[in-house]
């Protein structure tokens, strides 16, 4: 069977239709080479049985794109030479061929023609032989036979399921890669949006009262927005970067986030252990975007005076706690995209997330992702 297989993948770099028609012409040599140097005693009838070793070899070349036809065509013209001419010797083996090609080629419903097609085959094959055999023999040829289309239909199905899974998993990595995109897209604006509207209402409170208050305000709102854009450009040049360098803010960049959020009304006090941390690029980009994302909810649903941002980087993993001053979780409360973006990230380092009420009020959120070991990569 590994030899059957073997042969009929064979040329597999070559189109198709060239595979096929080298492969018919190879079995129309042998077949018809096989009827002139062993049967030229049949004198008439010898052009009819190269005509028909012909068509046996020649229908391999529909194997690929008509395999059922291209069969049935062929074991047309086996029984023909069998019972009108004499049976061949290798006519037998082309006709085993093309079974396998209908039970790997043929769709999962025209597949059951194989056995249907070759069982009047074999039968027309043993009925034109002169010496009958035993009836050992007709049966081991019909398990040989069925076997072999048995063989083609199994790989045919394997080639199927795989074929399945490479398009989940391409579908899969289109979401990965599209629930990615929606995280970044959704830090980066949704903080900086929250500082924005905040500042933006202060000033409209102060601007009558004290001009070069609501200025100064205003300026800390365009300073927020250039450097949103510088952020947004920085994610979407990662997304379509291609040689591998990161360009993404990490845990150096959380003083000025402090110092962002500071400025719409919120003190943030910010401690990293050690000062600057040399994490891989996906963690310390990850663990970024969770304090952001903590400091924007605490901001704009916490509605908190203060909060403490703390990140522990151990010789195993990265913890980050964040911790504020707000109102705090209501009763029952379910978490929201925020939260669940954060989960996201996290799980797909293998870590684990604790929200909640905090120790003295207020949310606190606490997430610890897991670093690689050495020579793993991220």
């Amino acid at each position: 069977m590994n030899r059957l297989a073997l042969i009929v993948s064979w040329g597999s770099g070559l189109p198709a239709r060239t595979v096929d028609a080298w492969l018919a012409a190879v079995a129309v040599a042998v077949v018809v080479s096989e009827r002139l140097t062993t049967t030229p005693s049949l004198g008439v009838r010898l052009l009819s049985a190269v005509v028909l070793a012909a068509v046996i070899g020649g229908s391999l070349a529909a194997r690929r794109r008509m395999p059922v036809t291209g069969y049935a065509a062929g074991t047309a013209a086996l029984a023909v030479e069998a019972l009108w001419v004499t049976p061949g010797a290798l006519s037998p083996m082309a006709n085993l061929i093309g079974l396998y090609c209908v039970g790997y080629y043929a769709t999962p419903r025209q597949t059951l023609w194989g056995p249907v097609i070759a069982l009047p085959g074999i039968a027309a094959y043993f009925v034109g032989d002169d010496v009958p055999p035993s009836p050992a023999v007709p049966a081991a040829v019909v398990v040989v036979w069925l076997l072999t289309w048995a063989v083609g239909y199994a790989g045919a199905r394997r080639r199927e399921r795989q074929a399945n899974d490479r398009r989940l998993m391409s579908r899969d990595a289109v979401i990965d890669e599209r629930n990615r995109i929606a995280r970044e897209l959704h830090d980066v604006v949704g903080h900086t949006m929250s500082v924005m509207l905040v500042q933006s209402g202060a000033a409209r409170v102060v601007l009558g009262d004290d001009p070069d208050k609501a200025r100064e305000i205003l300026a800390g709102v365009e300073r927020a927005g250039r450097e949103a854009f510088d952020e947004l450009d920085r994610v979407l040049g990662l997304l379509r970067r291609e040689d591998g360098v990161d360009l993404h803010p990490g845990l150096v960049e959380l003083p000025r986030l402090a110092r962002r959020t500071a400025e719409a009304g919120m003190d943030v006090t910010v401690r990293v252990d050690p000062p600057q941390p040399r994490l891989p690029g996906s963690i310390d980009l990850s663990a970024y975007r969770i304090v952001q994302e903590a400091l924007t909810n605490a901001f704009r649903h916490g509605k908190a005076a203060s909060a403490t941002v703390a990140v522990r980087c151990g010789g195993r993993s990265v913890e980050v706690e964040v911790q504020d001053d707000g109102r705090g979780p209501q009763p029952g409360y379910q978490p929201g995209r925020g939260l669940l973006g954060i989960s996201e990230r996290v799980a797909v380092f293998g870590g684990c997330v604790e929200h909640g009420k905090g120790d003295g009020g207020g949310f606190r959120l606490r997430a610890v992702l897991p670093l690689p070991r050495t020579g793993e990569s991220e």
